[in-house]
């Protein structure tokens, strides 16, 4: 079995066959984020390495989407909702927001959390287990919920 990595090349050089420009620049982009990370953390990424990185583009286009979107610019904004739907295909599925909870629950009783001011040591031990499988944004407003009073 490949790694993502490998798979990302290879999309890379099917987009150039097919002559997908947008496609390719935005696998391009990905690619060249891996990079940057291996260089600066000399070390080489493993799939979940990818996959963060993955998370956190998506991250960046989504906000850009949001400051688009309320600048009235829709067509910029629908580019990076393109690059979103390109990035999207290297994430694991995710988790429903039922099963975020699910997995929330289980992990505030491991760590014997009792109120909010566990959130921190929750949100540790939850990153940890749901890296890469579930929204971060849904994941900390289902800690939230779980810690309440």
């Amino acid at each position: 079995m490949s790694t993502l990595k490998e798979r990302i090349t290879e999309d890379m050089k099917a987009a150039m066959r097919a002559k997908e420009a947008e496609r390719l620049g935005t696998i391009r982009l990905l690619l060249a984020a891996c990079k940057q990370k291996e260089v600066d953390e000399r070390i080489e990424l493993d799939d979940a390495a990818v996959i963060a990185v993955v998370d956190k583009l998506i991250k960046q286009r989504k906000d850009s989407v949001a400051a688009y979107s309320q600048a009235g610019r829709s067509d910029l904004a629908d580019k990076e909702s393109a690059e979103i739907a390109v990035l999207e295909v290297y994430l694991p599925q995710r988790l429903s927001e039922a099963e975020i909870a699910e997995a929330v629950a289980a992990i505030v009783a491991e760590v014997g959390a009792t109120g909010p001011g566990d959130m921190g040591k929750v949100m540790g031990a939850v990153k940890a287990r749901l890296a890469g499988k579930a929204d971060m944004g849904l994941v900390s407003a289902a800690v939230k919920k779980a810690l309440q009073p």
